[in-house]
């Protein structure tokens, strides 16, 4: 209670009591006793006078607010006009209550103290929320490494070990067949159809461990991964595909490229899916310390009720791999016109660095399309 008078401080407490209220109070005159006293014991409400001998309630208020911004601060004063008490509402007092009617003062300390309980109460459940969402991004994040880990080994062991089995079974039966006594014709022609069907089985091989994890993203970067992609698709649906790039050699990290790379897929597979489209933009630059990826293409164009669509997992995915690393990605569509995706990255500090030295000893910037080399089998 900043009160300098005794007699009007007796009064504030008796109509506290008389309305049922029970507490402790500690009466001060001056800011240095004032912020003592919250300093020692942070309290449950201030009641402060508007006019006092060695300072005033504004200056009270500020003190409050730096040293115990959540509690409820009442002025509780003798004259205060109209314009004056807006002013301190203004400034974050809680309430105001003249002496001359102290029957509201009660009321007020109550309501106060409710709704400074309430706002204690969301304020626990925000950062609870807030908590929980960080603790399931991480999960999200380890998920999400797990996983590609994962397919990654299973890459690995079915090209090597599957490959190399069937590889040395196919030697071993052209070892046979030519061994076969010519006459034997139709076990011989038995040989090579099973010679066949192993090369198809080595081609299926190959197809599953680069849908696992493409060779082509770890051992030759981004670009061309993507430039692989477009060509995989644009062979398979005989939808146009265009990549272009003006990266200056950046070297990204892994996890950057597994991020744009798997957007990039998901993207193509909405598009095959639902645009109905017949032509596929791509770019990817950086600007301003992040990485661009936008995707164009002119099929029937997203629409607001799709991307709002809590149903669309693919969507969600793309949002939650871009949000993992500090990125976003947006949704443009234009009916009839095609959809515009664009996911922007923060680069990390090293590759901003390597970034600028590449550029400066770069004699152009890079520009190229879907190459045909790139058809090849990126596992070998």
């Amino acid at each position: 209670m900043v009160e300098d008078d005794a007699t009007d401080a007796e009064l504030i407490k008796h109509a506290l009591r008389k309305d049922g209220l029970i507490f402790t109070t500690a009466r001060v005159e001056t800011s240095e006793d004032f912020i003592e006293a919250i300093e020692a014991d942070s309290p449950d409400v201030i009641l402060s006078d508007y006019a006092l001998p060695s300072f005033d309630g504004y200056t009270a208020l500020s003190i409050a607010q730096k040293q115990c911004p959540d509690v409820p601060f009442i002025f509780v004063t003798g004259t205060m006009g109209e314009e004056v008490a807006i002013e301190t509402l203004k400034n974050g007092a809680t309430d105001y209550v003249l002496k001359l009617r102290l029957a509201r003062l009660a009321p007020a300390v109550l309501r106060a103290l409710r709704e400074n309980k309430e706002r204690a109460e969301r304020k626990r459940a925000v950062e609870q929320l807030r908590q929980s969402h960080e603790q399931l991004r991480a999960l999200s994040v380890y998920l999400q490494h797990v996983r590609e880990e994962e397919r990654m080994r299973i890459s690995r062991a079915v090209h090597d070990e599957l490959g190399q089995a069937l590889t040395g079974l196919k030697i071993d039966l052209s070892w046979l067949t030519s061994r076969l006594p010519k006459q034997m014709g139709p076990l011989i022609n038995k040989t090579r159809e099973m010679s066949s069907h192993i090369d198809e089985t080595i081609q299926t091989v190959r197809r599953i461990s680069t849908e696992l994890r493409p060779g082509i993203l770890d051992h030759l970067g981004l670009v061309a991964a993507i430039e692989w992609q477009a060509n995989e698709m644009q062979t398979r649906t005989g939808i146009q595909c265009k990549v272009s790039n003006s990266l200056d050699h950046t070297i990204l990290e892994e996890e950057l490229n597994t991020v744009f790379f798997r957007i990039f897929q998901e993207t193509l597979t909405n598009v095959i899916r639902h645009a109905n489209a017949t032509r596929v933009d791509v770019h990817l630059k950086e600007d301003e310390g992040r990485l661009i990826l936008e995707v164009k293409d002119n099929g029937r164009g997203i629409t607001k009720e799709q991307m709002s669509n809590v149903k669309s997992i693919g969507l969600l995915g793309m949002r939650e791999r871009a949000a993992l690393l500090g990125g976003e990605i947006n949704f443009i569509g234009v009916p009839r016109k095609g959809t515009k995706v664009v996911v922007s990255i923060p680069l990390p500090i090293p590759n901003r660095t390597n970034q600028r030295h590449n550029h400066e000893n770069s004699p152009r910037r890079r520009s190229r399309s879907s190459s045909p080399w790139l058809k090849a089998d990126s596992g070998r």
